[in-house]
């Protein structure tokens, strides 16, 4: 299947389509994870996927991927459709910073306003994939068992 949207819903409670990620969650502050929820699971849909990214970030890597990975995590079960605010459940992949888990937006100091897009990724298998796997690593893994995918898509920038 490709990457391609569908009719899966992705919310969060604390920022809407295009809104302001507000400061607890930036690596400005407290840097916890947005809780996000998602909805309109596509049939067959055996395990979800999560990633944040900023296409904004001035950074392109020798691999060719361009922007910052601020969140990876996988092996989330069907039955889930929910990440609480400051999770470490699940299994956790590498973001830009060299770690696992979350890390909150902090673009350059006048750069503009970044968007930063948190990906639901559906699968049709329960992949049971290692910790520490990058974004690129990870969506090669899961392509050819994706069966849909939204994102919500929040804003944010620095003075």
């Amino acid at each position: 299947m490709g990457f391609a949207l569908c009719d899966l819903t992705v919310t969060s409670t604390a920022f809407n389509q295009l809104g302001e990620i507000p400061n607890t969650h930036t690596g400005e502050a407290e840097n916890r994870s947005p809780q996000l929820s998602w909805a309109n699971i596509p049939d067959g849909c055996q395990s979800f996927a999560v990633v944040c990214h900023d296409p904004d970030a001035p950074r392109v890597n020798a691999d060719g991927t361009y922007g910052y990975v601020h969140w990876v995590v996988y092996n989330i079960p069907s039955d889930i459709h929910q990440l609480e605010e400051d999770s470490n459940l699940y299994t956790s992949g590498l973001n830009d910073f060299g770690r696992g888990g979350y890390g909150g937006p902090m673009p350059p100091k006048g750069h503009g306003i970044h968007l930063y897009y948190f990906w639901v990724l559906a699968l049709d298998t329960q992949l049971e994939l290692p910790e520490g796997l990058s974004m690129r690593e990870l969506l090669a893994k899961v392509e050819p068992n994706l069966i849909g995918m939204n994102r919500l898509v929040g804003s944010y920038q620095r003075d």
